[in-house]
């Protein structure tokens, strides 16, 4: 069985109730549980301990592509794991091409804190570990029971950006769940969709922001999927389960999205998923 766990729902559109986006893939149980994070918005590490997990207990970090709202706490992520472990962890992060370079420049930025640390807690002697994968299509290297491989999306001008499935077997037998990303339907997402059991996909309501006239607005568009959008690509491949995420407009907390997901319905015939942070969704093995 794998779990999604939608950590945060939001979007760059700051809201009281949703953190940024970022969802948990998670697999197996107690100390041989693997954890996955995909892309680390704002307070993801808020919602991470809502589910009593932490920066230390992450077996990678993925990132979809590279706008702010999907790494707004990347650097929370590094840092914490880093002075919460009491033995070198080196922290995994696995992203688009030019991931390497925003990894580096938050290093950068965190300069002052790592030597303030340093001087003051002898136990702590060096900067912390990351690794940095950059992927751009096919299997990921990653140790661990779960098989990542990724493939491009559509999310141009922001390019490249990526998809991940997450394949995991046990006793009971296998499964798969997907990771889209902010995307537009593509032959790159159809590919990771294919057979697997449900895919996590970012929606924006266009039928709402068509009508505000602000061009900034405007431009979103084009390169985010629908709820209707997100629905076909679910359709086509034939999935159980889509679970919907990233939500723009946001939804107000406790609404259960009945008239996004009456968007998704005459496209797909499958169990919908909407909630709000910390909605947890388990994908049975078969």
């Amino acid at each position: 069985m794998l779990s999604v766990t939608l950590l945060g729902t939001g979007s760059p559109m700051p809201s009281p109730d949703r953190a940024g986006p970022a969802t948990l893939i998670s697999a197996g149980t107690g100390d041989d549980a693997e954890h996955y994070l995909v892309d680390a918005g704002r307070g993801v590490l808020m919602r991470l301990g809502a589910v009593m997990l932490g920066a230390p207990n992450l077996s990678a970090v993925l990132i979809t592509h590279l706008h702010s709202d999907h790494i707004t706490d990347l650097n929370d992520v590094i840092t914490t794991r880093w002075v919460m472990t009491f033995e070198p962890t080196p922290l995994t992060i696995v992203g688009p091409v030019g991931t390497k370079k925003v990894v580096e420049h938050i290093m950068a930025s965190l300069a002052p804190d790592i030597d303030y640390r340093i001087a003051h807690h002898d136990d702590l002697e060096a900067p912390p570990e990351v690794n940095v994968i950059e992927v751009s299509d096919g299997a990921v290297d990653l140790p661990g029971n779960v098989v990542i491989t990724c493939a491009p999306t559509d999310h141009k001008p922001v390019e490249p950006s990526v998809g991940f499935r997450f394949d995991y077997t046990d006793d009971s037998g296998s499964c798969a769940v997907v990771a889209a990303g902010d995307t537009v339907p593509c032959e790159g997402l159809d590919s990771l969709c294919s057979g697997a059991d449900a895919l996590v996909h970012t929606v924006i309501r266009k039928d709402i922001i068509e009508n505000i006239p602000l061009q900034r607005m405007q431009d979103t568009l084009d390169y985010h999927s629908s709820p209707a959008e997100a629905a076909q690509t679910a359709a086509r491949a034939e999935l159980p389960t889509l679970i919907l995420t990233h939500y723009v407009p946001p939804i107000p907390a406790g609404d259960p999205g009945d008239d996004w997901r009456d968007l998704c319905t005459p496209h797909f015939t499958g169990k919908i998923e909407i909630g709000d942070d910390l909605h947890r969704v388990e994908i049975e093995s078969r």
